[in-house]
């Protein structure tokens, strides 16, 4: 895939559902698996697979309807949390059964969407997980409670309420350019190459809509289609307090804001907690290589 910056990786797909899920799988030892977000896909992590894979598995799913995967329509899948959950854990049980990936000491590195993603999973195998790592994410109800608004900023509402807002992320791929863009993303302007590599997938408007589901499945009240979900998972938090966790925050984030931060560090007080006062949303890419060098010292730090 060199039309991808930096994205020099083998594709795999597993067959699930009827559909293609694509993920990447490089390196040999320990798994980490890689988890992320709306509106985004494994390119994302090319960086730190690349700074890992000489030490760790490195494991990368696109969840279906983004990045390589099959895109399917409302009748072939269901676009709630609960089934993103089941699909991760269709694919891990895949790769330990059949790709000979250890079934314990997985590390688990979420960002947006991957935070219930992947605690929704680990809650299921709390015997695998052996080290946590978040990145501007939440696995919990919106701690200011269920009747307050959560941090969501114009475009979430626009595309999940209006319809003015549906023609206009689905049909222009609206969405996907403004979080590519400073400073709803990011705090300064990515290549042209990695922003086209971002935007690639959703090029076409019949991939668009798992992005719109992402968005309308965002538990806000009780009654939502997920929420019982993400406080099952909320709940579930409990049983990894003992299990190391790095926290790493891009403070210039307009959608997910620090009170989802107080809340992990609230819950997991012993945290190792980076924050970057210059990154935004996607602080992979406003980072440079300082959130690479902290997780790197952190995997080796709690080597298994």
């Amino acid at each position: 895939m060199t039309r991808f910056p930096g994205y020099t990786f083998t594709s795999r797909w597993f067959d699930h559902r009827g559909l293609r899920l694509h993920y990447l799988d490089e390196g040999a030892g320990p798994p980490v698996l890689f988890l992320h977000g709306n509106p985004s896909w494994s390119y994302m992590w090319r960086r730190p697979v690349l700074a890992l894979r000489d030490r760790f598995r490195c494991i990368a799913p696109d969840h279906l309807g983004m990045g390589l995967s099959d895109a399917p329509d409302d009748g072939e899948y269901p676009f709630t949390l609960a089934a993103r959950i089941d699909d991760l854990d269709a694919l891990t049980g895949h790769l330990v059964k059949e790709e000979g990936v250890p079934d314990r000491g997985w590390t688990l590195v979420m960002h947006d969407w991957g935070g219930p993603i992947g605690m929704g999973w680990a809650a299921r195998h709390p015997e695998r997980v052996a080290r946590l790592v978040v990145l501007n994410t939440a696995a919990f109800p919106n701690p200011r409670g269920a009747t307050v608004r959560p941090p969501l900023r114009f475009p979430f509402w626009l595309l999940r309420e209006t319809r003015a807002g549906e023609r206009l992320f689905l049909r222009h791929n609206a969405f996907v350019r403004l979080a590519t863009l400073p400073p709803f993303g990011v705090r300064r302007p990515m290549p042209r190459g990695v922003r086209a590599a971002y935007l690639a997938p959703a090029a076409r408007q019949g991939t668009r809509r798992a992005i719109q589901r992402f968005v309308q499945d965002i538990p806000m009240r009780p009654g939502d289609a997920s929420w019982e979900t993400l406080h099952g998972i909320g709940e579930a938090l409990a049983r990894f307090t003992g299990v190391p966790m790095l926290i790493a925050w891009g403070l210039r984030d307009p959608v997910l804001d620090t009170s989802l931060l107080e809340e992990w560090r609230r819950r997991f007080p012993a945290a190792r907690t980076h924050l970057y006062r210059d990154a935004g949303h996607y602080l992979l890419e406003d980072t440079d290589d300082r959130f690479l060098v902290a997780l790197r010292a952190f995997l080796l730090e709690h080597d298994l």
